[in-house]
């Protein structure tokens, strides 16, 4: 399976930032999980899925900007990941994430819709969409820490993964889904701080990745509900 192989291939990362985990009870063996990281390295999602790996794998909303390159295109789609194109409100990577979590699995989804680059970042309403149409979904929160340390080799960071559960539980009725988002991501960083990446870090990131995200922004600020009544398609 390639989830397994990738999984196995990128154990030297773990050993080398001496990963610890926390919390793995919290996550459901089976069942429909949304799991709520916050994103701060490159490296998050690598982590995230190692450590969840004794209970669940993961399905994440990705950038599709990774499919374009060479080769892993063909690794992600064999561990079913599902791309999503930032801010052209992509309906169908929002379909796809419902169906993943009808069928029963677990779907990671960055609150923060991006990374942090050390800066306290806006919710994005896509994991409170989610919760709203599937309400059987379990939400689980993971902190992520000492990620954003792996480029500082020849130092070894110190990683630690937490799961847990939100303090006032799942979306309430009536609840927003960018208020849900909102209150999620609110928590994630009463527990853990923004911490900008890289080995020089720069707060807000370098040139290029300001850039890119303020032609991101100029497009939209968040996904429109997909679907004419504001559901996802069926």
């Amino acid at each position: 399976m390639v989830y397994d192989l990738v999984s196995w291939l990128l154990r030297p990362f773990v050993w080398w930032g001496r990963m610890r985990v926390e919390g793995l009870e919290h996550l459901p063996a089976e069942g429909p999980v949304l799991i709520a990281p916050n994103h701060d390295s490159q490296m998050d999602p690598v982590v995230i899925g190692i450590a969840a790996k004794p209970r669940r794998r993961l399905r994440y909303l990705a950038q599709a900007e990774l499919w374009k390159i060479p080769g892993l295109g063909w690794f992600l789609n064999g561990m079913r990941q599902i791309p999503i194109r930032r801010g052209t409100g992509d309906s169908r990577a929002l379909d796809s994430a419902v169906e993943a979590l009808r069928n029963g699995d677990a779907v990671a989804v960055f609150p923060e819709g991006r990374l942090s680059w050390g800066e306290r970042v806006r919710a994005r309403s896509g994991i409170g969409l989610l919760a709203g149409w599937v309400p059987d979904a379990r939400i689980v929160l993971c902190t992520i820490e000492g990620t954003t340390d792996y480029v500082r080799f020849p130092t070894r960071p110190r990683v630690t993964v937490r799961f847990s559960a939100p303090a006032e539980g799942g979306i309430k009725p009536g609840e927003a889904p960018a208020a849900f988002s909102a209150r999620l991501l609110r928590e994630l960083r009463e527990r853990v701080p923004v911490t900008p990446a890289g080995r020089n870090p720069v707060i807000g990131g370098p040139p290029r990745v300001r850039r890119a995200l303020a032609r991101t922004n100029s497009l939209t600020a968040d996904p429109p509900s997909p679907g004419s009544d504001g559901r996802p398609a069926d």
